[in-house]
C-alpha cells in the first residue's frame, strides 16, 4: 500500500493540517531517502523522511501507511524515529 507523502505526514500527525504538510513539502523542508520531492509523491514501508519544524529536523523511517489521521497513539505506529534523530 502506498499514499502521498502529503497526506502520511498528516495523518502521522507532524501537522495539523494537510495544506501545512504540503506547504513544507513544497518548501523544502521535507526530504524524502535525501531528495527533495513534491508532495504527490508516494511513500512506502521502510522509507526515511526528514521532516523540518522550525528549528528541530526529525529523521523517521516509515512503519505503515495511512491516508486518514486517527489518534496520537495510532500515529505513532506509522513511523520509528532513528536514534540520530533522538
Amino acid at each position: 500500500m502506498r499514499t502521498r507523502l502529503d497526506k502520511w505526514l498528516w495523518a502521522a500527525r507532524f501537522f495539523k493540517h494537510r495544506t501545512a504538510a504540503t506547504e513544507a513539502v513544497d518548501g523544502g523542508k521535507v526530504k524524502l531517502n535525501g531528495a527533495a520531492v513534491k508532495p504527490a509523491r508516494e511513500v512506502k514501508a521502510g522509507d526515511r523522511i526528514d521532516v523540518t519544524i522550525g528549528e528541530e529536523t526529525r529523521s523517521v523511517v516509515v512503519r505503515a501507511i495511512a491516508d486518514k489521521r486517527g489518534s496520537a497513539t495510532v500515529a505513532q505506529t506509522l513511523y520509528e524515529e532513528t536514534t540520530a534523530s533522538i
